[in-house]
C-alpha cells in the first residue's frame, strides 16, 4: 500500500504513451479499463498526504464514478491499497471523501461498505490512541462513519443525504409509537456523534487567529460542510418526531427525550453560530440560526411556529476546483506532450538537429527513449521505496526498544500497585467480617423472635384443635338426635296408616249392613205384599191353597234364615265396634307417646341449639383472636421487612455519599475485583427475586427475604464503592461513564427498598432494573481489563520456561564474569584497592550464589504448584488458566535476570575505576526487590506447608543477607579508598575563613538546587512510569 501511494505522489505519469495507445482500441474492456484508471487518479488526489482541503472536482468524480458502476468496488479497491494506518492527514481526507460516497454516492455504497465495518473500528482505536494532530479527529469521524452506517441499515427507508418529507418521515415510523420511539434515540445518538465531531475539530484549532483561510485550516474544515448537512435534517426530523411521541405519550415518559434534546440544542446553536463568523464557510456555504428558545414539546400548538432549518450551498464559481473533469487518455496525452514540449526546451528539439542524436544513435528511436525514461522513473520509485521501508525498520526498531523499557518500568509500577491493592483488599475484609457479624448478631435475634413467634402459633394450633374436635362431638350428637326424631316420624306414621286402614274397615262393614237391612226390608215388604195378593186370591181360588200354604212354609223358612244370618251380622257387627275401639285406645296411646317424644325431642333440640351457639360463639371467639394474632405477626413480619429495608436504604445511600465524598478520591480499585463483586452482586438480586416472590404470595415467608436484603444492600454498596474505586484509576470517559452506572444502580436500589417499605407497593416492587445496571457496570469493567502481556495463552507454559532459563543462564553468566573480574583484579591491582575490588567482587559472587539457590527453589515450587493444581490437564493449559499469575512469574524473572546483568556491569566498572560505588548499592537493592517479587509470585498459589516454599523462603532471607553483605563491602570500600581532607583552618587569615564560608554557602545552595531539581525529575519519572504502565495494562484501549 505504501509503495502504490508513494509511486503514484512521486511518479506523474509514469506510461503515458502506453496508455495513450491503448486507448485506441474500442470495446467495453477498454472502457472499464479506462474507467478503472480515471476512477484511481481521482482518488489517489482526493486522498493524499497534503495537509489541504479536498479538491471538489475530485470529489465530485468519484461520486459519479459510484453511479456509474452502481457501487463503491472501484473505490474500496484504491482504498485499501493506501496507507490510511500510517498517516493521519491521509486517513482524514478518507473519511472527508467516504462521507461524501454516503451522502450523494449510489445507494449500493452502504452494501458494498459494510464489509469494511469493522475495519473502521479498529482503525478509529487506532488512531485513538494519539492525542495530538490529526489522531483523535481521525478516531471521531471513523466513529461517526460507522454509526451512519448502522443508522441507514437499521432504517433503509432513510437516504444517504437524509431528505425526507413529512409523509415519508412516517411511513419510515410505520405509524407505531414504539417505532417512533426507537427511531428518536438512534437521532439522539447519531445527532451526538456528529456534534461530537464538531466540537473536536473546534477545540483542535486556534481560534485567536484567522486558520479558516490557512490551507491546514481549510484541511480540517471542509468535512464539516457535510456535518453541517446532516446536522439540519436530524434536528428538524428530531423536533417533529418529538411532537408526535408527545401526543401519543406521557409528557413524564418522555423527560429523558426532552432533557437530552435540549442539551442537543445549546451545542448545535453554538456550533452553528461559531461557524457562521467563520470566512471558510461564507463563500461555500449559508448556515442556518436555531431559534432563541428550543420548542415547547408540551404545547402541541407549538408545531407550527417551528421553521425547519435549510442549508444553502451557493452556485460555484469558476476555478480551478470545479473545472470538469477530462478523460483520462485526453489527460495522459496532454501530460505527454507537455512532457515533450519540456524535454525539448532542455535538450532541443526533436524535429531540427538532434544535437544529441537521440533518434539516430544505436538506432534508438522516439519508443526506445520513453521506455528508457519509463525504466529510469522505476529505478528512482525503487530507490525511493527501499529508502522507506528503511525509514519504516528503523521507525519500527526505536518503537520496540521504547515498549520494551516502558514494560520493564511498568512491571515496578504494577507490583508497587499490586501490594497497595492487597492492603486495601485485607483492610475492607476486616471491616467486612466485622459487619458480617452484626449483621449475624442481628439475623440470630430476628431468628429468635421469629422462633417466638412460631411456638405461640403452635399453641393456638393445639387449642384450635381441641375446639374442633369438640364442636365435631356436637355435631355427631346432634346428627344422632335428628336419626331418632326421624325414626320416630317414621313409627307415627305407619300408625296413623294403620288407624286409617282400621276406620277404612268399619265403614265398609257399616255399608254392608246397611245393604243388608235395605235388603231384609226390601224382602218385607215383598213378603206383605205377597200376603196380600194371596189373601186377595184365598177367597179366588181354594184350589191353590194348599200350594199356597207351601209357599207360606217356605217362605216362613225363608224369613227364619234371614233373621239368622241378620243375627250374625249383627254379632260381627259388635266385634268389629269392639276391634275399632280398641284401635282407637291403640292410636291415643300411641299419639300421647308421640306428644312426649315430641316434648323431649324439642327439649333436647333447644339445649343443643343453646350449647351450639355457646360453642359457636366461643368459636368465632377463638377465630377473632387467631385472626388478631395473624394480624399481629403480619405487622411484625412487615415491621421487620420495614426495619431490615430502611437499614438496607440507608447502607447505600451511605455507599452513594461515598461516591462524593473527597476523602473517597484517594481509594483505588481493580477491574478484577469489580467483576467479581457485580457478579455476586448480580446472583444476590436473583434470589432476592425469588424471595420476593414468595413473600407475595405467602408473607409468612418473610424469613427467607430478611437475609437476601442483607447481603443485597451489602453487595450492592460494596459494588458502588468498588466501582468508584476502580474509576479513579480508569480513563476519563470510561471513568465518568462507571460512575455514572454506579450512581445510577444505586438510585435503583434505594428505590426499590423504599418500595419495600410502602404496604400499597411491596407487590409491585421490582428490581429488574438494578439487574441492568449491574450488567452495564459490569460491561464497563470488562472494558477495563488489562490487556496483558502480547502472547497467546497456549504459549504461556513455553515462555514461563524460557524465561526462567534465561535466568538461570543470566545468572551464571554474572557469575561466571565476577569470577573473571576477580582474577583480573587479582593480577593487576595491588594494596588497598586489591583489598577493595576482592571484597566488593566477594560479596557479588556470594549473592549470585544465592540468587542461583532461590532460583532453583523457585523452580521447584512452580513445578509443584503445576502438578498440584493443573488435575487432569497438561501444564500449558494451567498456565493458560491462570495466565495473570503466569504473567507475573514471567516478568519476575525478567527482573532478576536483568538486575544481575546490570550489576555485573557496573562491579566492573567499579573494579576499573570508571563506575560509582553508589551504583553498586543500588544495583544490589534492586536485586533483592526482583527478587522478592519472583517470591511473591511464588507464593500466591502455593501451600502455606510446602516444604519447597520453606525452601524458597530460606533461599529469599539467603539473597538479602547477600544483599546486604553486598551494601556493607561496599560502603566499606568506599570509605577506604577517599581520601579525607584534614580540614586545617589554622594558617587561614580571618578574610579566608570568610572567602571558604562563602564559598561553601555558594556549594550547598548549588547542591540543594540540584537535589530538588532531581526530586522533581524522579518525580515526573514515576509519573510516566506510571502512565507507561497504564499503556501496558491495556487502560487506553479499555477508554475507546
Amino acid at each position: 500500500m505504501d509503495r502504490v501511494s508513494s509511486s503514484m505522489k512521486q511518479v506523474p505519469n509514469p506510461l503515458p504513451k502506453v496508455l495513450g495507445r491503448r486507448a485506441g482500441g474500442g470495446g467495453l474492456e477498454a472502457e472499464r479499463e479506462s474507467f478503472e484508471r480515471a476512477q484511481t487518479v481521482s482518488i489517489n488526489k482526493a486522498i493524499n498526504a497534503q495537509e489541504v482541503a479536498v479538491k471538489e472536482k475530485h470529489a465530485r468524480t468519484c461520486i459519479l464514478g459510484t453511479h456509474h458502476e452502481k457501487g463503491a468496488q472501484t473505490f474500496w479497491s484504491v482504498v485499501n491499497r493506501l496507507p490510511l494506518s500510517g498517516n493521519a492527514v491521509l486517513c482524514w481526507k478518507f473519511c472527508h471523501v467516504f462521507h461524501k460516497l454516503l451522502r450523494d454516492g449510489h445507494s449500493n455504497v452502504l452494501k458494498d461498505s459494510l464489509r469494511y465495518k469493522n475495519e473502521l473500528g479498529d482503525m478509529s482505536r487506532m488512531w485513538g490512541h494519539l492525542s495530538e494532530g490529526y489522531g483523535q479527529l481521525c478516531s471521531i469521524y471513523l466513529k461517526l462513519l460507522r454509526t451512519k452506517m448502522e443508522f441507514h441499515t437499521k432504517n433503509p427507508r432513510f437516504p444517504g443525504n437524509l431528505q425526507m418529507s413529512d409523509r415519508q418521515l412516517d411511513e419510515a415510523g410505520e405509524s407505531d409509537v414504539n417505532n417512533f420511539f426507537q427511531l428518536t434515540v438512534e437521532m439522539f445518538d447519531y445527532l451526538e456523534c456528529e456534534l461530537n465531531l464538531f466540537q473536536t475539530v473546534f477545540s483542535s484549532l486556534d481560534m485567536s487567529r484567522s486558520v479558516s483561510v490557512t490551507a491546514a485550516g481549510q484541511c480540517r474544515l471542509a468535512p464539516l460542510i457535510q456535518v453541517i448537512l446532516d446536522c439540519s435534517h436530524l434536528y428538524d426530523y428530531t423536533v417533529k418526531l418529538l411532537f408526535k411521541l408527545h401526543s401519543c405519550l406521557p409528557a413524564d415518559t418522555l423527560q429523558g427525550h426532552r432533557d437530552r434534546f435540549l442539551e442537543q440544542f445549546r451545542k448545535l446553536k453554538d456550533l452553528f453560530y461559531r461557524s457562521s463568523n467563520l470566512q471558510y464557510f461564507k463563500r461555500l456555504i449559508q448556515i442556518p440560526q436555531l431559534p432563541e428558545n428550543p420548542p415547547n414539546f408540551l404545547r402541541a400548538s407549538a408545531l407550527s411556529e417551528h421553521i425547519s432549518p435549510v442549508v444553502v450551498i451557493p452556485a460555484e464559481a469558476s476555478s480551478p476546483d470545479s473545472e470538469p473533469i477530462t478523460d483520462l487518455v485526453e489527460m495522459d496525452t496532454a501530460s505527454q506532450s507537455l512532457f515533450d514540449s519540456k524535454f525539448d526546451d532542455i535538450f532541443g528539439s526533436s524535429l531540427g538537429s538532434d544535437p544529441f542524436n537521440f533518434n539516430s544513435q544505436n538506432g534508438m528511436n522516439k519508443d526506445d527513449k520513453d521506455r528508457l525514461i519509463e525504466q529510469l522513473y522505476g529505478e528512482i520509485a525503487a530507490l525511493k521505496e527501499e529508502l522507506e521501508n528503511f525509514k519504516a525498520e528503523s521507525a519500527r526498531g526505536m518503537m520496540q526498544l521504547r515498549g520494551r523499557a516502558s514494560e520493564l518500568e511498568a512491571e515496578l509500577a504494577e507490583q508497587q500497585h499490586l501490594k497497595q491493592q492487597a492492603q486495601d483488599e485485607s483492610e475492607f475484609l476486616r471491616a467486612e467480617l466485622e459487619e458480617l457479624k452484626k449483621q449475624r448478631e442481628d439475623t440470630e435475634k430476628a431468628q429468635r423472635s421469629l422462633t417466638e413467634i412460631e411456638r405461640r402459633a403452635q399453641a393456638n394450633e393445639q387449642r384450635y384443635s381441641k375446639l374442633k374436635e369438640k364442636y365435631s362431638e356436637l355435631v355427631q350428637n346432634h346428627a344422632d338426635l335428628l336419626r331418632k326424631n326421624a325414626e320416630v316420624t317414621k313409627q307415627v306414621t305407619a300408625a296413623r296408616q294403620a288407624q286409617g286402614d282400621v276406620e277404612r274397615e268399619k265403614k265398609e262393614l257399616e255399608d254392608s249392613f246397611q245393604r243388608v237391612s235395605e235388603q231384609a226390608q226390601r224382602k218385607s215388604q215383598e213378603q206383605a205384599e205377597v200376603l196380600d195378593t194371596l189373601k186377595r186370591e184365598l177367597a179366588a181360588s181354594r184350589q191353590e191353597l194348599q200350594v199356597l200354604q207351601g209357599t207360606l212354609e217356605s217362605s216362613t223358612q225363608v224369613g227364619a234364615e234371614q233373621s239368622t244370618r241378620i243375627a250374625g251380622l249383627e254379632q260381627e257387627r259388635d266385634s268389629l265396634s269392639r276391634a275399632a275401639e280398641r284401635h282407637g285406645e291403640e292410636v291415643a296411646a300411641l299419639h300421647a307417646e308421640l306428644q312426649q317424644m315430641r316434648d323431649r325431642l324439642g327439649r333436647e333440640q333447644e339445649s343443643s341449639k343453646m350449647e351450639l351457639e355457646m360453642l359457636q360463639a366461643r368459636l368465632r371467639d377463638k377465630e377473632s383472636r387467631e385472626q388478631a394474632l395473624q394480624q399481629h405477626v403480619a405487622e411484625e413480619q412487615f415491621a421487620l421487612l420495614q426495619g431490615t429495608a430502611q437499614e438496607a436504604k440507608r447502607m447505600v445511600q451511605d455507599a452513594l455519599s461515598h461516591l462524593e465524598d473527597p476523602a473517597h478520591m484517594a481509594c483505588t480499585g481493580s477491574a478484577d475485583c469489580l467483576l467479581s463483586r457485580t457478579l455476586s452482586a448480580c446472583e444476590c438480586v436473583e434470589r432476592l427475586q425469588d424471595a420476593h416472590g414468595k413473600y407475595v404470595s405467602d408473607h409468612a415467608a418473610v424469613g427467607s427475604l430478611l437475609p437476601c436484603l442483607a447481603l443485597f444492600a451489602h453487595l450492592v454498596s460494596d459494588t458502588l464503592l468498588q466501582g468508584s474505586a476502580t474509576s479513579h484509576l480508569s480513563p476519563m470517559e470510561p471513568a465518568d461513564r462507571l460512575l455514572e452506572a454506579c450512581k445510577q444502580c444505586g438510585r435503583e436500589a434505594v428505590s426499590y427498598l423504599s418500595a419495600l417499605q410502602d404496604p400499597g407497593k411491596v407487590k409491585d416492587a421490582d428490581c429488574s432494573l438494578v439487574t441492568i445496571c449491574l450488567g452495564r457496570i459490569s460491561a464497563i469493567g470488562k472494558e477495563l481489563l488489562p490487556r496483558g502481556l502480547d502472547v497467546k495463552q497456549e504459549e504461556l507454559g513455553d515462555l514461563v520456561d524460557k524465561e526462567m532459563a534465561a535466568t538461570a543462564a543470566a545468572i551464571e553468566t554474572a557469575a561466571a564474569r565476577i569470577e573473571e573480574m576477580l582474577s583480573k583484579a587479582r593480577a593487576g591491582d595491588t594494596g588497598v584497592k586489591l583489598e577493595v575490588n576482592e571484597r566488593i567482587l566477594g560479596s557479588c559472587t556470594g549473592l549470585m550464589q544465592a540468587i542461583r539457590v532461590l532460583v532453583l527453589a523457585s523452580k521447584d515450587l512452580q513445578r509443584e504448584i503445576v502438578e498440584s493444581g493443573r488435575g487432569a490437564a497438561s501444564p500449558k493449559e494451567f498456565y493458560a488458566k491462570n495466565s495473570r499469575w503466569t504473567e507475573g512469574l514471567i516478568s519476575a524473572s525478567k527482573a532478576v535476570g536483568w538486575g544481575a546483568t546490570v550489576m555485573v556491569d557496573a562491579a566492573d566498572l567499579v573494579v576499573q575505576g570508571k563506575g560509582t560505588f553508589e551504583e553498586m548499592m543500588v544495583c544490589s537493592r534492586e536485586i533483592a526487590a526482583s527478587t522478592a517479587q519472583l517470591v511473591a509470585a511464588s507464593k500466591v498459589k502455593a501451600d502455606k506447608d510446602s516444604a519447597n516454599l520453606c525452601k524458597l523462603q530460606q533461599a529469599s532471607r539467603g539473597v538479602n543477607q547477600a544483599t546486604a553483605s553486598v551494601v556493607a563491602s561496599t560502603k566499606a570500600g568506599k570509605s577506604q579508598v577517599e581520601e579525607k581532607d584534614s580540614m586545617d583552618f589554622s594558617s587561614m587569615t580571618l578574610t579566608q575563613i570568610k572567602r571558604q564560608e562563602m564559598d561553601s554557602q555558594v556549594r550547598v545552595l548549588e547542591l540543594e538546587n540540584q537535589l530538588q531539581k532531581e526530586r522533581q525529575k524522579l518525580g515526573e519519572l514515576r509519573k510516566k512510569h506510571y502512565e507507561l504502565a497504564g499503556v501496558a495494562e491495556g487502560w487506553e484501549d479499555a477508554a475507546d
